[in-house]
């Protein structure tokens, strides 16, 4: 069952949200009091646990995709979720008030204390299942999964994949490991420790990367996922990867410039998907790595962890 909002007196309608009211940098980002939405047909309303922060909206709220994600002001922020059905809609099916659930919204609406969701975009929270894994699970799981089916792994392939300790990468890792592929994972030595364990082969970036990824392969390389930018899409045709098998979701003028691929979370952005990946993680089979949790007032320090790009795995707001 859920547990009411601290503070929250019955009837009250408002909720604090985060807001920006201008492209910029962190520092126009704002907790806010807002009205609580109401949930319409198919709809529920969720009071959120937790939901995860992306790379994606720093480009957002900087401007940067504003030919491609335009932002109305203000804007809200978040996608990840995962919290408590507080109040359903007309001709909702399959869930209840009290219900726990995983899922994801398209309205950037989840960095708050209640979000309103479709509920062909919520799964039920399987059992054990951590809040702070379930919160942060759609985009990076997601992505992840895109990106695997995207160079089609098998047991005699070697893969590499960039930024393999990150939100993206560190999954992206353990789904091609579960197609029998030899996976090598670029990173920092830092988390060199946590992708041995994974069966991972752990790789430094940097000058003469290109050399230690063929001493590491010995055959050679057979596909590419990017999760970086930042030339390895080039580094994968050096390393003589076809361009069907390179995959890469930051460095899209690469890709077309040689013929990669581009499969990122839209192309996984299913209940379907999410549902799969949240059964792995509960049983153990997928790990999602945390690397901090912060109150939802503190978001800017939230996002100026994430900005310095060496966390090791997700960052989650709690609201």
């Amino acid at each position: 069952m859920f547990e009411a909002c601290p503070g929250r007196e019955s009837g009250d309608r408002g909720m604090k949200a985060v807001r920006f009211h201008e492209y910029g940098g962190i520092d126009v980002l704002r907790v806010e009091e807002v009205e609580r939405p109401t949930p319409g047909a198919g709809q529920l309303l969720v009071e959120v646990r937790a939901a995860g922060i992306q790379p994606g909206e720093v480009m957002i709220r900087e401007g940067k995709r504003h030919g491609r994600w335009p932002a109305t002001f203000p804007s809200g922020q978040g996608s990840d979720l995962a919290g408590v059905v507080v109040e359903v809609g007309p001709q909702v099916r399959g869930f209840a008030v009290g219900d726990e659930v995983v899922g994801f919204t398209h309205g950037r609406a989840s960095h708050a204390e209640f979000v309103v969701v479709d509920d062909v975009h919520v799964v039920a929270r399987p059992q054990g299942l951590p809040w702070d894994v379930a919160g942060s699970l759609y985009v990076a799981g997601t992505t992840a999964y895109a990106c695997v089916f995207a160079v089609d792994p098998g047991p005699a392939d070697t893969v590499v994949v960039s930024n393999a300790a990150g939100g993206v990468g560190s999954l992206a890792v353990q789904l091609a490991r579960r197609r029998g592929a030899t996976v090598i994972g670029l990173a920092s030595e830092r988390n060199h420790p946590w992708l041995k364990e994974r069966d991972v082969v752990p790789v430094a970036y940097g000058e003469g990367v290109a050399a230690r990824i063929r001493e590491a392969s010995g055959g050679g390389v057979d596909a590419f996922i990017d999760t970086f930018g930042d030339g390895y899409v080039d580094l994968a045709v050096e390393l003589g990867v076809r361009p069907e098998r390179i995959n890469t979701i930051r460095d899209w003028q690469a890709a077309a410039r040689v013929g990669a691929r581009t499969y990122g979370e839209g192309a996984a952005a299913s209940a379907v998907v999410l549902g799969e990946l949240a059964r792995l993680a509960a049983r153990g089979e997928l790990e999602v790595p945390i690397a901090r949790t912060h109150p939802l007032e503190r978001v800017r320090d939230a996002f100026r962890e994430l900005e310095q790009g060496h966390t090791h795995g997700k960052i989650v707001l709690r609201p």
